[in-house]
């Protein structure tokens, strides 16, 4: 098959590459093309487990529902998940290889063109066309000897570049020039065009200021993308966080993350904050993976969502969340340190339900193990206590599309469907000889197996929760029932007139936003650049 080709690149980081090549896979979708999205390299705690059990960033997996297809892992043959400030763990065509310095990967990364070309090539075999995206910016001038993921990967499949910038960060007209000029003149001849994205105001002002980097750069400004609001599409990293925490009030929305937790603690009791009737925080762990099992909450008219990492901002949540994480021991030592920790144990006692997700779940337990060194150098620690469980890493990955069904639990909420989810683990986790708690769920299939595995544990108060599934919420019915029941428990009357519905939310999501960059884009450009029709 002969593919077309079109890779976006940014001036920086968190400009909105990810998402304008999601909105270009669902707009080329509409327009009748087989398309497939394609990154060589990500860095990114936000990962996905395939149908074949392979891991990739959660990023290119939005990209490929946007272009109405399975995520291949081909679409991101390399993922890095940061360990530290220095290192990462780094996953090659899904599996984990073992964990690098920051040195030693930029030694080695040579060795994976070849693993590159080909799952570039796979793709390029069997769609139409392929949307590719960069990563950072392509003028790191210290980064670019053996670049694999940005002008590299442009040159090496011969792609035409259209350069996104964020004017809403201020300096975007420097930006692109000072991009271009840090290009060599090859690298420079691929970009075929400039998208400004997440503007604000009127366009006609911004015209002299287009009309005449056009004069200076000679590319033509194909887009610009208004500030989209309360579009809640998967990202690759938890910058994005900041955008996302009270995203219902319109006037909070764009507030610095700073500001928002100084206010947050100014008013911990009800306040206009505080409409929604459930109150869900999730604690904004430094190594974070996977936040976006919580998306889903943001459409929940009846829910407050919110990202805390200080003791004194959690106030009195309904639900309590500890989220997965890339490094366990380091981050529940963080949460001891900043007295986190202490503030979740009172709140258990008090009657806050607490959940914990993957490492979130390693946590509440009594003891973490880590005999071969597989994600600290600390052998062991002491957990929250919460669960009487014992977790002890393994050298080996557990990485599972996975079925299952929620045990029943006399204190907790029934649910009559099949969850569906996926683990990314590497700690195994045994109950501690307490008779008591009782698993959560039963998984009864992974990776297309039929299994019987007990999965996570319920405190005997049903007050406390611990499982390894991510993307439990996503399941409509159970994150229907887990509301409701947090409405019971302050005395609220359940309400059966909504469930958000999660895939028809995601298909809405995708088309809107294909919509908007649409309508503020010259596809003829585009498709120009592409050499179609």
């Amino acid at each position: 098959m002969t593919s077309s080709v079109i890779m976006i690149q940014g001036t920086g980081s968190h400009v909105g590459k990810s998402i304008l090549v999601c909105a270009l896979c669902r707009i080329l979708k509409q327009d009748g093309y087989k398309v497939a999205p394609f990154k060589a390299q990500n860095m990114a705690l936000n990962s996905f487990v395939t149908r074949d059990g392979e891991e990739m960033g959660r990023a290119q997996v939005a990209q490929a529902e946007a272009a109405g297809i399975e995520p291949m892992v081909e679409m991101n043959p390399i993922l890095l998940k940061p360990t530290g400030d220095c290192g990462s763990q780094v996953i090659i065509m899904g599996k984990p290889i073992g964990n690098m310095a920051a040195r030693e990967y930029y030694q080695k990364k040579g060795e994976f063109v070849s693993i590159i070309k080909d799952a570039y090539n796979t793709l390029k075999s069997q769609f139409d066309i392929i949307v590719i995206e960069g990563a950072g910016s392509p003028a790191e001038i210290n980064l670019k000897d053996g670049d694999i993921v940005n002008m590299g990967m442009a040159q090496m499949a011969s792609a035409p570049v259209l350069l996104a910038t964020d004017i809403d960060r201020g300096g975007a007209f420097a930006w692109v020039v000072g991009t271009l000029e840090l290009l060599t003149t090859s690298e420079r001849n691929l970009v075929k065009g400039i998208i400004f994205n997440k503007f604000r105001g009127d366009k006609n002002i911004l015209k002299s200021g287009l009309d005449m980097l056009e004069s200076r750069v000679n590319k033509p400004v194909v887009g610009v993308i208004p500030y989209i609001h309360d579009l809640c599409i998967d990202d690759e990293d938890s910058v994005s966080l900041e955008y996302m925490n009270d995203n219902k009030f319109a006037g909070i929305q764009e507030t610095e993350e700073s500001d928002l937790r100084s206010v947050i603690s100014a008013n911990p009791q009800p306040s206009a904050f505080s409409l929604q009737p459930v109150d869900i925080a999730v604690i904004k762990l430094p190594r974070m993976s996977n936040f976006t099992d919580f998306t889903i909450f943001t459409h929940e008219k009846d829910v407050r969502l919110r990202f805390v990492d200080k003791a004194s901002d959690l106030g009195n949540p309904d639900l309590l969340i500890i989220p997965g994480t890339k490094n366990t021991i380091d981050d529940l030592l963080f949460l001891m340190r900043r007295g986190i920790s202490d503030e979740i144990v009172r709140l258990s006692k008090r009657g806050t339900m607490i959940m914990g997700i993957c490492g979130g779940y390693q946590m509440l337990g009594k003891q973490i193990n880590d005999p071969y060194r597989v994600e600290s150098s600390q052998e062991t620690v002491n957990g929250l206590g919460l669960l009487s469980t014992i977790t002890t890493f393994a050298r080996d990955k557990q990485t599972y599309q996975v079925r299952a069904r929620l045990l029943g639990h006399q204190r907790l909420f029934h649910v009559t469907h099949e969850l569906v989810g996926y683990e990314i683990h590497m700690g195994e986790t045994l109950y501690n000889g307490n008779n008591s708690i009782k698993p959560f769920a039963r998984i009864t299939e992974r990776a297309g197996k039929t299994v019987d595995v007990f999965d996570g544990c319920i405190s005997p108060d049903g007050n406390v929760v611990g499982t390894y599934i991510h993307g439990i919420f996503d399941n409509d019915e159970f994150r229907t029932a887990l509301i409701q029941y947090l409405k019971s428990k302050k005395g609220l009357k359940p309400s059966h007139t909504h469930r958000a519905d999660f895939k028809s939310i995601k298909e809405q999501q995708y088309n809107e936003l294909a919509n908007i960059v649409r309508k503020n884009t010259d596809m003829n450009i585009v498709y120009k650049i592409m050499h179609l029709q």
